[in-house]
């Protein structure tokens, strides 16, 4: 085998083993993502047999709503764990995104960030209303560009290390990944 063969094979060895990676790190990124909008899906039947909420200046009549709809999506997922939707290779994935955020130019200001917040410290169990008496502390923005975007109805928080999502309007604990930021 000349040299030039032997070079290009080694190359395309190469490029096919790195297509390989990416490919697999965004079969990841698409199962969160189906999973995700499963869980929309999800969320939308059970608000659908709600009455709708409208406008109000009633606490009450908002905290109720967010009640009704947090028992009905805790009903059909009573059996979901810690783990259902992140997964341990899309928790892997996850991780290994916040990693190398967390290793760039801009770590130093997301770590500022993390640290000025107020920060929450609870105990997560999956379907668990995220308590109104602890902040939710934002994600930082440099953070939540370099992982997969979300319905508007869940969202990205910081519970301590790990990642939480949260849906929005039933306030619960969709799912986390422990020890996510490091």
């Amino acid at each position: 085998m000349s040299f030039r063969l032997a070079v290009l094979a080694c190359t395309v060895w190469s490029v096919a083993t790195a297509q390989q990676a990416v490919n697999q790190d965004a079969l990841k990124i698409q199962e969160f993502e189906n999973h995700v909008a499963d869980y929309v899906k999800l969320h939308k039947q059970a608000a659908s047999d709600l009455d709708g909420l409208k406008p109000t200046k009633e606490p009450q009549k908002i905290t109720d709503h967010e009640q009704a709809l947090a028992a009905k999506i805790r009903e059909v997922r009573k059996n979901t764990r810690q783990g259902d939707i992140f997964t341990p290779p899309i928790a892997a994935e996850f991780q290994r995104l916040i990693a190398i955020t967390m290793k760039g130019e801009r770590a130093s200001h997301i770590r500022a960030s993390l640290r000025h917040a107020e920060p929450v410290r609870l105990s997560l169990a999956v379907n668990d209303v995220y308590p109104r008496s602890v902040p939710l502390q934002s994600t930082p923005p440099t953070l939540l560009l370099n992982l997969p975007q979300l319905p508007k109805e869940v969202e990205y928080r910081i519970v301590g290390r790990a990642l939480v999502l949260r849906d929005v309007d039933a306030n619960i604990v969709v799912d986390f990944i422990p020890d996510a930021i490091s």
